[in-house]
């Protein structure tokens, strides 16, 4: 271990950037990024650090424990440490559109994602032979009325079992209960067009292409107890016009879904995001 990365959040006050550096540098880390963010209506400071240190002589127990005694409590801070030794385990759940799936599959076989994926779960058997491509262990979980606190308790062992850091909806189509949302807050990343509210339903991009839309787009964002309404990772647009068939959109969309979806996993890994207040701070 030799970078840490440390996201704080506080009351802002004078002062906070100059304890956090110094601290660092008394314990001989070296500042290799630093960003900063005050939300002036609500008076909160967000603060991102990255510091790298020699992993000979580096103690990460008394430096955790020394920056909550001396920094932490005195500004009162909500704040989280996290090392790159630590890959995160993120788990998959999709239904039976595939390209987002694919679209994750095959960053993580290049190398693009710094995750493991210790299994996929879906609702529908229809994407197993995906899984089975890449290697990677396929959990068939039906979920009907009658059996949905059960088959939740299911992905909830899995989870638990695997030790999963986090979850990503590859478009699943399932509204994911309180229980896991309450275990995994904001750790849940999910991925759908940007008709809502508007075209709400099964056929949105039917319903745009008959109203004439102009821009179709794509939110990333993690989920929460009120449906679809989450703090928003990632965004982007694509423009359309009355040449465009319903079909061409549907694309388009999609092509979309595995762009913002992708980023909104590359952000989360990187530890680039900070929620507060159902919004998000997102650090370059």
């Amino acid at each position: 271990m030799g970078k840490i990365t440390i996201l704080i959040h506080c009351k802002d006050s004078s002062g906070i950037i100059a304890s956090v550096t110094n601290f660092i540098y008394e314990n001989q880390g070296n500042i290799v990024y630093i960003d900063q963010h005050v939300d002036r209506h609500n008076s909160i400071f967000f603060m991102r650090c990255e510091s790298e240190f020699d992993p000979q002589t580096f103690d990460l127990n008394a430096f955790r424990s020394d920056f909550n005694d001396q920094i932490a409590e005195k500004y009162v801070m909500s704040w989280e440490l996290h090392t790159d030794d630590h890959k995160p385990k993120m788990a998959v759940f999709v239904s039976k559109y595939d390209h987002c799936l694919y679209d994750i599959l095959g960053r993580y076989n290049a190398g693009e994602l710094n995750v493991e994926i210790p299994f996929i779960i879906s609702n529908h058997p229809d994407l197993k032979h995906i899984a089975d491509s890449f290697k990677i262990p396929f959990h068939h979980i039906p979920v009907i009325s009658a059996t949905k606190k059960e088959a939740e308790t299911k992905q909830l062992e899995l989870l638990e079992k695997h030790q999963v850091d986090f979850v990503v909806l590859a478009r699943y189509m399932q509204i994911v209960s309180e229980r896991l949302i309450q275990h995994y807050q904001n750790k849940i990343i999910n991925i759908h067009h940007s008709f809502l509210p508007a075209f709400a339903g099964a056929k949105p991009y039917h319903s745009a292409y008959k109203r004439g839309v102009k821009i179709i787009g794509a939110t990333s964002h993690y989920v929460t107890e009120e449906l679809d309404a989450g703090p928003i990772i990632e965004q982007d647009v694509a423009r359309v016009t009355h040449a465009h068939a319903i079909n061409d959109m549907v694309m388009k969309g999609r092509d979309l879904e595995k762009i913002v979806l992708a980023r909104a996993i590359k952000l989360h890994i990187d530890r680039k995001t900070m929620v507060f207040n159902n919004k998000t701070i997102i650090f370059s």
